[in-house]
């Protein structure tokens, strides 16, 4: 099966990498084609397109006008130790085996504004571009119809080397992006809940780490079948059978739990 996530907005390109053998970014033309135009907007166009502040939106300007075309362990690290949201603070790489991070690599996608999709040991230049973003190029008027039916086709074509399957751990904004009527593989959705007074709700922050926690343990138990899945139990999740089906698997815990981890 491959496991999907979405990126984070924060990166990490300041704490040591370990000794690992880093991929090649896939949709590099692709990659190139975007800074170009995003070269070409002043730092305001770009605060505006992403909502950011001054700042990030100067930080993210000068990112832009550095990017090469060049990979380079000056320049990039590999995205899975790049990344440095909730997602991947679940997820917690850096206490991983070689061999786990082995098993991500062959097993994990990440849905990616202006990379489309990246392994998690292909190298990454610094960027910020969100999925939504509102970016008029050649293809259209955003970045769904930028990507249009490719990263569909490249899971497909990851899904289609084992058995079939992608587990959506990506969050909606990102795997909108995947264009279902060119997917062919079966798509499992997890949700992950907490009580919260007399009924369950998604809490955002607690999902976003909750889909890097199952990504770990994914890999710790090298899970082969959609059904291996219902036995994640990390920080007090259990599997919720009675709200569940075959293609979405609900994954609940008390708030207490949560607070305690």
């Amino acid at each position: 099966m491959l496991l999907v996530l979405s990126p984070a907005k924060s990166l990490d390109y300041e704490s040591p990498l370990p000794a690992v053998t880093p991929s090649e970014p896939l949709f590099v033309d692709d990659a190139a084609e975007l800074i170009g135009v995003l070269r070409t907007l002043a730092p305001q166009q770009v605060a505006e397109l992403m909502d950011l502040s001054d700042t990030l939106a100067a930080l993210n300007v000068a990112r832009y006008q550095a990017w090469q075309r060049e990979f380079t362990p000056d320049n990039s690290r590999p995205a899975i130790y790049a990344f440095n949201g909730d997602v991947y603070e679940g997820l917690d790489v850096r206490s991983l085996a070689p061999a786990d991070v082995q098993w991500l690599q062959a097993h994990v996608a990440i849905l990616s504004g202006l990379y489309g999709v990246l392994r998690p040991l292909d190298r990454m230049q610094p960027y910020r571009l969100e999925m939504g973003t509102r970016l008029l190029t050649s293809r259209g008027r955003n970045l769904y119809q930028f990507w249009g039916a490719r990263l569909a086709r490249y899971l497909d074509s990851r899904a289609a080397q084992d058995d079939g399957v992608i587990v959506n751990l990506a969050s909606e904004e990102y795997f909108k992006a995947v264009d279902r009527r060119a997917l062919t593989a079966r798509v499992v959705q997890c949700v992950f809940e907490e009580r919260r007074g007399a009924g369950y709700k998604v809490i955002s922050f607690a999902a976003k780490r909750a889909r890097g926690l199952m990504t770990r343990w994914a890999a710790l138990q090298r899970v082969q079948r959609v059904p291996d899945l219902q036995g994640f139990d990390l920080e007090g999740y259990r599997f919720a059978p009675g709200v569940s089906d075959a293609d979405r698997l609900v994954f609940r815990r008390d708030a207490a739990a949560g607070a305690a981890a």
